[in-house]
């Protein structure tokens, strides 16, 4: 199996989706756009696709950010969408599956960054890749301001009390994360060191955690329930070829 992972910045790495790759001991290369990295030309050699989070949002200029091309991007997810491609989106990475779609991103109506509960909906509760999630408080990390866009067919599977639209399935093999499984106690740290007044914000917004609270948390817990997710996605995916 081959995986893809197109990441936005440095400190937005890809942590235990990265990990679980590795794990499986499958091929990986990265657009690094931060570094100039180029989209790939085709999708050819592509089985996974992991589009990572970013200070952007799908509607970032190329004036406003000139390495991130919110359009190339979302036509290079929709032709690996197309291509019966697995696509997990990762935050921003969410957001533009939803935008490839159709659908339009919007503002959460809380800012989140931290380590807070999200619970399965209706459907969440049905969805077999997520049957080993706690169904009423999953702890998992966050953050952001923005949340995915709805497209006919996609399913809110799971959300917070800050966010409607935590983990959305948009087809049986694309899914979008607006929330992070794939944190550990090195993504964390740069995060905080690149994320400005987080002091401050903290004071003032109820879904801000503490930055020293958000470094001693243990994220072993939330990366396996991220492994298995994506195990589950795999056997899915290969049993469609």
């Amino acid at each position: 199996m081959r995986v893809h992972i197109l990441q936005h910045e440095s400190f937005e790495a890809p942590g235990a989706y990265l990990k679980w790759a590795e794990n499986k001991g499958y091929e990986v290369t990265f657009s690094k756009v931060f570094e100039g990295d180029k989209l790939p030309e085709s999708t050819e050699g592509i089985d996974f696709l992991f589009v990572m989070g970013g200070p952007q949002s799908p509607a970032t200029t190329l004036e406003e950010c000139p390495y991130f091309d919110t359009k190339k991007e979302q036509e290079f997810i929709k032709k690996c969408i197309d291509a019966k491609k697995a696509v997990v989106g990762v935050c921003l990475g969410a957001q533009l599956i939803g935008e490839s779609l159709g659908g339009k991103f919007d503002h959460s109506p809380e800012k989140e960054i931290g380590n807070f509960a999200i619970e399965l909906t209706e459907e969440g509760l049905k969805d077999e890749k997520l049957s080993h999630f706690d169904r009423n408080r999953e702890i998992v990390g966050h953050w952001h301001g923005d949340m995915p866009g709805l497209v006919e067919g996609s399913v809110v599977l799971a959300k917070s009390v800050g966010c409607p639209r935590q983990i959305i399935r948009f087809t049986p093999l694309v899914y979008g994360f607006q929330c992070h499984l794939e944190f550990d106690s090195e993504i964390v740290v740069e995060l905080i060191e690149n994320e400005k007044n987080l002091e401050q914000e903290f004071e003032k917004f109820r879904y801000i955690e503490n930055p020293e609270e958000i470094k001693k948390y243990d994220y072993t817990a939330m990366n396996k329930k991220l492994y298995e997710f994506l195990d589950k996605l795999d056997i899915e995916y290969k049993n469609s070829l």
